[in-house]
């Protein structure tokens, strides 16, 4: 229960509080801004838990999931977004996530990702409503982001648009549904 939880958020001001909050709950944490520091820091202290934000300075945090369970494929690794999609959401998971959720996010849900043991729920009923448009295309602009490997440049070529039209995209929240 009192192993290390590493925070990999490239936000240094909810870096620092999200460990300053899991310490004030008794749990030890640490936090790091970018992806090498983060391998180098789960090398180092053997963190048993992880939180991984999906974007990291650019680049998508998922890639290193495989590389963080290498170090230690017992640790255990909540995924945060401010842009959630069910296709990252499902990446995240296969790459052997353990959740996936969407920023804001209450402490309590983070904390009670950790200590499910049954794994995310991945048998959501469905919706008798169909996506809105937006929203389809938000899932689209993301699962082709997720196949140039979070290259903007590509994504934007690959989608037939200009690159800044997309980052106004990617910069904005997605809609609900």
């Amino acid at each position: 229960m009192n192993e290390p939880t590493l925070i990999i958020d490239d936000d240094p001001s909810f870096n620092a509080i999200l460990v300053r909050t899991l310490e004030r709950r008794g749990y030890p944490a640490s936090g790091v801004t970018d992806g090498e520091a983060a391998l180098a820091r789960a090398s180092e202290s053997g963190v048993g838990r992880i939180v991984l934000d999906l974007n990291l300075n650019g680049s998508s945090g998922l890639a290193l999931i495989p590389r963080l369970l290498a170090i230690n494929p017992a640790c255990r690794i909540v995924v945060l977004t401010g842009y959630a999609s069910i296709a990252t959401a499902v990446d995240a998971v296969k790459l052997g996530a353990i959740q996936y959720l969407a920023k804001p996010v209450e402490i309590e849900a983070i904390l009670a990702a950790f200590e499910d043991d049954d794994g995310p729920d991945l048998d959501l009923p469905a919706s008798d409503e169909p996506l809105s448009v937006d929203r389809l295309a938000w899932e689209h602009i993301q699962r082709v982001l997720r196949e140039n490997d979070g290259n903007v440049s590509a994504t934007a070529r690959a989608l037939k648009m200009h690159r800044r039209t997309l980052q106004r995209k990617l910069a904005k929240h997605p809609v609900k549904s």
